[in-house]
Formats: C-alpha cells, structure tokens, sequence
C-alpha cells in the first residue's frame, strides 16, 4: 500500500482551492454538472473507460464537486482500513444520507464511531440473532408459500421488497407492533426513496418532501414507543434490543440515538437486502446448474416443510454461502462508497489535499479481470477456501471494511441462507428464453423491469 501521512495534523474538511487537483489525471466534465449524467446512465462504464484512460487514480466532478476516484484493492484497503484516521465517513455520505437518515452509524466518525458501534453490536449477539432467526424462517416460509400457490411469470424485485419490508417490521419493530405498522412502514419506504432522489431539496410534491414527512412520522412513532419499551422490558426485536443498550459507562442510549440509529440500520438492512436477493435469484434462474447444486445442499439438511431452521443446519450451506457471495460481487449491493479526506495524504504518486472529496468502487475492484477471471461469469467456487485465500482481503468488499464493516453482515447472510432454504425447498425457477434483464446499477443494484423470472413448484 502506497500511502504516507502528511506532517501537519491539521483536519481540513473544506473543499480545496479550484485548481489544487489538476496535477491528477481526469476530466470534469461540463461545468457545473460535470460527469454527473454519465455516471448515473452507465456507473460501472463510466469507471471502466476512466480507468483504462487514467489509471486507478483519477479526476472527476459529480454533483457538483470535484472529486478523486481511487480503485483496486490497495484503495479500498487505505480508505476503508484507514489505521491513520484519514478519511471521513460522515463527510463523505452526509450529501446522500444526512438529512433523512443523520447520525446512522456510518455516519460517524472515528472515536464516536467506535463508542455507538459498540453499544449497538450488543442487538447482533448470539441470543437476539437467534431470535431474529425465528421471526425471519417464519415470514419467509408464509411468504414464499403465497408465491408457490401463484407458479408462473413473477416480477422478482418488488416480491423481494414486500418480503424484506414484511421481515423487517417483525425482526426489527416485533411482531406485536400494531395496526400502524402499514403506516410506519409507507414512511420507511418514503425516506428510502428520497434518500436517492434527484431534487435534494423538500420542494412540494417531490419525493424529498415525501422523505422528510415520512422522516417525522418515524421520529414521532419512535419518541412515543421508546419509554413504553424501557419500562416494558424484555422484547426479542432489534428496537426493543436498542432501548436496552448501554455505553461503556452504563448509560442508555439517547432517545435521538436510538431513533437515528433503527432509522439507519433499517434502511441499510431493507435496500441492500432487497437487491442481493433480487440478484442472487436472478444468478440460479440463469444458472440452473447451479440452482440444482444448491437444491441438493438444501434437501440435504432434511428439514420438512414447518420445520424451522437453526444456525447447525445454516453452518451446513457452504454452497449456499460461495452462492450468495458471488451475487454480492456481481452486483455489490453498495457499488460506489464516498469519503473525504481529512488531511493531506499520497496514494501511488500522488498528492490528495484535505478536504477533497474521496470515492471508491466495489463494483470496479469486483470486476478487475486480473483478480476475477471472466468476470461476469456466475461462478461460486471463486469463494472455496483453498482459491479465496491467496486474494487480496479487500478484493471483495460488499459490506465494506475496517472499522465501518457492515454490523449486520452476518445477519444479512442469516436471512439469505434462511431465504434460500424456503425458496429452494419450494421453488424452481427460471428465465424466458432469450430474457436478460437490464439493471440500473447505482445507488443501489436494482433491474428495470423488476426481473422477469418463471416459478414452478420445486419437483
């Protein structure tokens, strides 16, 4: 890894002066838009042609900044390990997240960073997963059921979607929440939504203003049921886990961190969620060689058809696992991360100022031939022990890394091995002949047309 401190201390988070970056190869585009349209229309192009042209280390400017790209492993090592405290979560999403979703965990930085992850993590210990465990094999079951009694064409995004919005108000909010829970949830998907919007600001009638009323109702619901859920005690959901939570020094969380946080991790856990299994499905209807390897590990378990699911039998998915694992690194559910520099650094050569704005690209590093080859090949043995250990460790970053590594990661894989173990169990599925589906890859992998698949009854 190339890359030196700068002597002076000093934290800048400004933007540096016009011209201080033009010693780094690149284009800015048009003025004021700059590449911003490129991007959105082809993201994984866009950084391709950039990169044959410039090298990992480029210039650019999108929504309204100039901005360094930095790609390959080496950069998603410097930036997301970051040992010298260079970069800045917070100032790097705040553009994208801040006002519907401020404070979530990755929005801190550094030391707060460490004290709320700390305190959080206790709602992704053993006892919670296990229950989370529960409420996830039940849903799951009801809802891939529904779709076994409907075999035929299925639009697999929005099926996805409705799932992973039905698991997260039970796994995250408890299964008693109440007649509201259709309301706080339209809220929920409301501020997702605006989270990406093109018109930043709550203009009537936009989605942001949508998003920011959604973000008061959530806030309203949460302020109202934090004191019922402390007095009450107990309660195997995420939120019930969190009004529990303790800092180092035994003191609670604040109201405001509670809610700014289950607004967070449930946003994090819902969108992403819904994309990689959207994909993941897509890979075995497009491959159903594998589809049938997968089946088998499934089977193999000998669980029946109302018999839940443990952490023995999801330990014994291994090909489950390679599976899901080279969805995520087809279509990283986060393909681009933003940062900034908080001091001046060096990176293969070059001269980065504090204050720039910082990304890289998992979707890049996941697709660099020279580490993968073929691609874009659906091919899970990329994940076998004996191939997986001589890789560079941030060659497959899907959840991130260091000290901001996903912290649901393992209860995202919980949910896609649960997911797998019904749908598999239940389910063949397949595409038309001739059907590709076209995805729109940024800010989060989503297919167009919601992804055409057929489904039958498992034989």
């Amino acid at each position: 890894m190339s890359m030196q401190s700068a002597a002076s201390p000093t934290i800048r988070l400004s933007p540096p002066k016009r011209g201080s970056l033009k010693h780094i190869p690149g284009d800015e585009g048009w003025p004021i838009v700059g590449k911003t349209l490129q991007v959105l229309a082809d993201p994984k192009g866009h950084v391709e042609r950039n990169a044959a042209r410039y090298g990992l280390v480029y210039r650019t400017h999108l929504f309204g900044e100039t901005s360094i790209v930095l790609l390959g492993p080496e950069a998603n090592e410097l930036v997301l390990f970051d040992q010298a405290k260079l970069f800045s979560s917070t100032h790097g999403w705040d553009i994208v997240l801040g006002r519907l979703f401020p404070r979530g965990l990755m929005l801190l930085d550094f030391d707060e960073h460490r004290l709320h992850r700390r305190a959080l993590s206790v709602a992704f210990k053993s006892g919670p997963m296990k229950s989370y465990l529960t409420q996830l094999d039940r849903g799951i079951a009801r809802r891939v059921a529904e779709w076994k009694q409907k075999p035929g064409e299925m639009l697999v995004y929005p099926a996805i979607k409705q799932l992973t919005l039905d698991l997260a108000a039970t796994a995250f909010l408890g299964a008693d929440i109440g007649p509201e829970v259709d309301e706080i949830m339209r809220a929920f998907v409301d501020m997702v939504a605006a989270a990406v919007a093109v018109v930043r600001r709550p203009l009537p009638g936009t989605q942001m203003a949508r998003g920011v009323a959604g973000r008061r109702r959530i806030v309203a619901y949460f302020s109202e049921q934090i004191p019922l859920r402390r007095a009450r005690g107990g309660g195997d959901d995420l939120f019930s886990q969190l009004c529990q939570a303790t800092h180092e020094d035994g003191a609670l969380l604040s109201n405001q961190d509670i809610i700014d946080h289950m607004s967070f991790l449930m946003m994090a856990a819902h969108d992403t969620l819904t994309s990689s299994l959207t994909s993941f499905v897509g890979e075995l209807a497009a491959n159903p060689v594998w589809q049938q390897k997968l089946r088998a590990e499934v089977m193999a378990l000998g669980l029946g058809a109302d018999a839940a699911i443990g952490f023995d039998q999801l330990e014994a998915m291994p090909l489950t696992e390679m599976a899901f694992k080279e969805a995520l690194r087809l279509k990283p559910p986060v393909p681009s991360m933003p940062r900034r520099a908080v001091r001046d650094f060096t990176f293969k050569g070059f001269d980065v100022p504090g204050g720039t704005l910082i990304g890289i690209n998992p979707l890049f590093t996941h697709h660099m031939p020279g580490i993968w080859p073929e691609p874009d090949r659906f091919d899970p043995l990329r994940f076998a022990e004996d191939t997986s250990r001589s890789r560079h460790r941030f060659a497959w970053v899907p959840f991130g890394g260091g000290a901001h590594m996903c912290l649901g990661l393992h209860f995202a894989n919980m949910q896609a091995k649960c997911f797998a173990r019904h749908f598999l169990q239940d389910l063949e599925v397949s595409l038309a002949p001739g059907y590709r589906a076209s995805w729109q890859m940024w800010p989060i992998p989503k297919p167009r047309d919601g992804l055409r698949v057929r489904v039958k009854p498992a034989t």
